[in-house]
């Protein structure tokens, strides 16, 4: 798997310089370099398919970590969730993996699945910046992985803009 660290430095638990700098500077969060360990770990052991694979970032938001990745050619979504699980078992938390991309709905639906996404709606404020409005049915609020505050949040920081979840 590609990894913003070097295997040596993760896989050890020593930085070198150059990516200790990435930790220092916030590019790299320090609870990455476990996810990084983990995900290393589960490649040389269960997942041969991950040799494929991109990882880019995590997110942490309460007891849910999401990882933007980027697939190889062997990997399917069930291998995913598989990954996931494994992931869960390791880390003791709720893992979601998402498929980086730069289209905010298809980031919404993996995101929020099991619930369904009825559209995303873009709103022009008058300041000249956007903001997307991501409308879920009420009757699937529950199917949430997670409040809704902490999903725009994600998203918001997967997108760089604003992100908001309007359930109708």
């Amino acid at each position: 798997m590609k990894i913003p660290l070097d295997y040596l430095c993760v896989k050890s638990g020593l930085l070198c310089n150059r990516c200790q700098s990435l930790v220092d500077s916030g590019e790299v969060d320090p609870f990455e370099v476990k996810v990084m360990e983990a995900l290393l770990e589960l490649e040389d052991t269960q997942f041969k398919e991950l040799k494929d694979s991109t990882y880019y970032k995590s997110i942490k938001v309460n007891n849910l970590l999401i990882l933007l990745v980027g697939s190889g050619p062997s990997m399917t979504i069930q291998k995913w969730i598989k990954v996931a699980k494994a992931l869960q078992d390791k880390l003791g938390m709720k893992v979601r993996i998402i498929e980086k991309s730069s289209n905010i709905k298809s980031s919404a639906v993996q995101l929020l699945s099991p619930a369904r996404v009825l559209g995303v709606n873009t709103v022009w404020l008058p300041d000249g910046s956007v903001q997307y409005v991501i409308r879920v049915s009420r009757n699937e609020r529950r199917l949430l992985p997670a409040d809704a505050v902490s999903l725009e949040s994600i998203l918001s920081k997967i997108h760089d803009t604003r992100v908001r979840i309007r359930v109708e």
